[in-house]
């Protein structure tokens, strides 16, 4: 049985599920409404992160994340009410990381400094592209000079910076796709996130997709393109310290390291998730999706929680195996036990972890079992026979 105790760390998830429109790759828990209910919304937000904390209890709060949906069309005083509530709550680490994730529209932007003044210290900007034709086909609303408008204003005013990028887009080529990133880390070099186009079930691209519309980059193109990113992003000092995520040293993100180091999380709003040690188990929790019913369940209950089950041992492991070998740090033995219940090498399928670590995609020692490099590219492959 797991127990934790006050000063453990705890990370927070804060879900803000509107958008100004839905871009067409896009499968999150994502609305578009004509006029946005932010009064109602945010009181269900504070009243579900109350009823959260007093089931967890005391513990020292280590990040705060509003994710989306797209946060940066909340009003900076409602941030600033949530993050004094999280704050009176629980207990914030003195280096608490504060993100909100925002899209680089000049409306958006220039409330950047209000949500500075709220205590958001690390903003993550949807830029997606630098290309005009490619922000038009993946559907932005934004323009590439409102993109580097709102980076250089994000660099004024924040700390830190991150900002997203999508390759694997149709017509791309290596040499294009160097030059993008090349110009994008010239202007914000502190955290890159990375993501693969993909063709997902229930978005329009789907639909267009399937009347061949437009075609995929094939695997090996894929391939050549996530490569020349770990390249490109090296001459900026940024390393791949997770599998789509590049960094300075120090310049991590600490949210998204407490999901793959298998840490609590707790998640509140439309949809968000949370794994929380409760009564000596791992709670895995999900909120009701849609807004407008989650907010009425808050108002009734408290709590808009859709489902709720105790994660058992041998999917705690699997669980974590999954996340910490997406990580170029690995997974620590003596962590793995403390949240799983069980020791790494009962985890693993001992002639496939052999071969994995003779094939070079594995390195093991005496204290962490990692991938390699070309090991993390091949993980969705690997891990199905590797866990037990």
């Amino acid at each position: 049985m797991a127990y934790v105790q006050a000063m453990d760390p705890l990370a927070l998830y804060i879900h803000w599920p509107f958008c100004l429109s839905k871009c067409p790759y896009c499968d999150f828990n994502s609305h578009v409404r004509e006029k946005i209910p932010q009064a109602r919304m945010v009181a269900a937000l504070r009243r579900e992160l109350a009823h959260e904390a007093a089931r967890i209890g005391p513990r020292r709060l280590t990040s705060i994340f509003f994710g989306g949906g797209t946060p940066s069309l909340l009003d900076p005083e409602n941030v600033a009410a949530l993050i004094g509530d999280a704050a009176a709550l629980f207990s914030p680490a003195a280096d608490i990381e504060i993100t909100l994730e925002a899209n680089p529209t000049s409306i958006e932007a220039g409330r950047f400094a209000g949500y500075r003044d709220a205590g958001v210290n690390r903003v993550s900007i949807g830029v997606q592209s630098f290309e005009p034709e490619a922000l038009k086909f993946l559907g932005r609303e934004h323009s590439a000079g409102q993109a580097v408008d709102a980076i250089e204003l994000a660099r004024k005013i924040f700390p830190r910076l991150s900002f997203d990028l999508i390759f694997a887009r149709p017509g791309q080529s290596v040499a294009a796709w160097r030059e993008e990133v090349r110009f994008a880390l010239g202007l914000a070099a502190d955290h890159l996130s990375l993501y693969q186009l993909t063709i997902e079930e229930g978005t329009k691209f789907h639909t267009l997709y399937a009347r061949g519309a437009f075609e995929m980059p094939g695997e090996e193109l894929a391939a050549a393109l996530y490569d020349a990113t770990a390249e490109e992003a090296a001459r900026f000092g940024l390393l791949p310290y997770e599998i789509s995520n590049y960094a300075r040293p120090g310049g991590e993100s600490r949210h998204n390291l407490s999901y793959w180091r298998y840490d609590d999380y707790a998640g509140i709003g439309p949809g968000a998730h949370g794994r929380l040690t409760l009564g000596g188990g791992l709670v895995a929790g999900a909120k009701h999706r849609g807004p407008e019913a989650w907010a009425e369940l808050v108002e009734t209950t408290g709590s808009g929680t859709a489902r709720e089950e105790v994660v058992n041992t041998r999917d705690r492991a699997r669980e974590a195996l999954l996340m910490g070998l997406r990580l170029a740090e690995g997974i620590g033995f003596e962590h793995f036990f403390a949240r799983t219940g069980t020791a790494l090498p009962d985890a693993v399928e001992p002639v496939i972890l052999a071969a994995c670590v003779e094939e070079g995609y594995l390195v093991q020692t005496s204290t962490h079992l990692a991938a390699t490099a070309e090991g993390r590219k091949r993980l969705d492959a690997l891990l199905p026979a590797l866990a037990r």
